[in-house]
């Protein structure tokens, strides 16, 4: 499958990202073994997840996911053929506050290692920005980090425009590692943010974008169309605010577009976010190889410029 080069790196990665948030949450280790298998057999080979992932289930520690991932690196020994990026800095069950604090960022590559059984990352991401830490600080753990050989790359996720900017504006002040990918919330329904404030830094600085919710929590795949469909999935709740009439009004060109490719949902919104500048590789969680399908579909889906304006149209804010 072609690979793609991730923003100012020389990552190699298939255009479409696993997102792990599902590890310990909809799938158990089982049933995650039986997924990343698939989905490295179908060609793909890059994996997000996060120290704090799934600490929002009950019972749950929120280290779930890279104890997975880590698991089922060893037991495939295969941590040369996949690109693995993981984040620092997000709440979870213990700390109340984001921390991006060099101590706090030191300490927790060690203890994300130990989980994913590696002895680097391959990318080495700020999770939320706490804003009170300086960039710099953050910035100096990320470059002792790297000197040790234990993170290759950095990115930034769920940061102001005004903060990215000024970090990555620092980085270059005071000779620091600069950020080299953004991964914001972006999909054919939650546009204005990114659009407005971080797709010109994006741009400016030349990062590599790997978009979160690619599928707006699921509602971009067409299987929540009312209140009652959001039962179907412990996700469904996340959904709600979605059921509108422009979120109705995406589906319906969603559906057009659907049956003359005879594609699903799910690649249709996919193919949508690849052609759109800056993006680099969505992030999408599957939890069925039949929801790997709409993966390899969107990427052997050839949009034309009036299907991307019907989409773009659909989904006008």
């Amino acid at each position: 499958m072609k690979k793609v080069q991730l923003g100012d790196t020389d990552l190699q990665i298939t255009p479409i990202i696993f997102g792990g948030n599902v590890f310990g949450w909809t799938l158990n280790e089982e049933e995650s073994f039986n997924i990343l298998d698939a989905f490295v057999e179908n060609g793909f080979n890059a994996i997000d997840t996060s120290n704090n992932y799934s600490h929002w289930v009950k019972g749950n520690v929120g280290t779930e996911s890279e104890k997975i991932i880590g698991n089922w690196i060893k037991s495939r020994g295969n941590r040369d053929q996949v690109i693995i990026a993981t984040k620092v800095g997000g709440r979870n069950l213990v700390q109340e506050k984001y921390n991006n604090t060099k101590a706090h960022i030191i300490k927790e590559i060690e203890e994300s290692l130990i989980r994913l059984k590696t002895d680097y990352v391959d990318l080495y991401q700020t999770h939320y920005d706490d804003t009170v830490t300086p960039v710099e600080e953050t910035l100096s753990a990320y470059n002792q980090l790297i000197k040790e050989g234990k993170v290759r790359y950095i990115g930034a996720s769920n940061f102001s425009s005004e903060r990215l900017k000024e970090s990555l504006d620092k980085a270059s002040l005071f000779n620091l590692p600069s950020y080299k990918t953004l991964q914001p919330e972006y999909n054919l329904y939650d546009r204005q943010r990114f659009e407005e404030f971080l797709q010109p830094v994006a741009e400016k600085y030349n990062l590599g974008v790997i978009p979160y919710y690619s599928l707006a929590s699921g509602f971009l795949s067409g299987k929540y169309k009312s209140e009652e469909d959001l039962e179907q999935s412990p996700r469904g709740e996340r959904v709600k605010n979605y059921l509108n009439e422009r979120g109705f009004q995406i589906l319906a060109a969603l559906k057009i577009l659907s049956e003359k490719y005879n594609v699903s949902y799910a690649a249709l919104s996919l193919a949508w976010l690849l052609k759109q500048k800056t993006i680099v590789a969505p992030i999408v969680s599957a939890t069925t190889k039949t929801h790997l399908a709409a993966f390899s579909e969107a990427l052997n889906l050839e949009l034309s410029h009036d299907d991307v304006q019907l989409l773009t149209e659909a989904s006008r804010y």
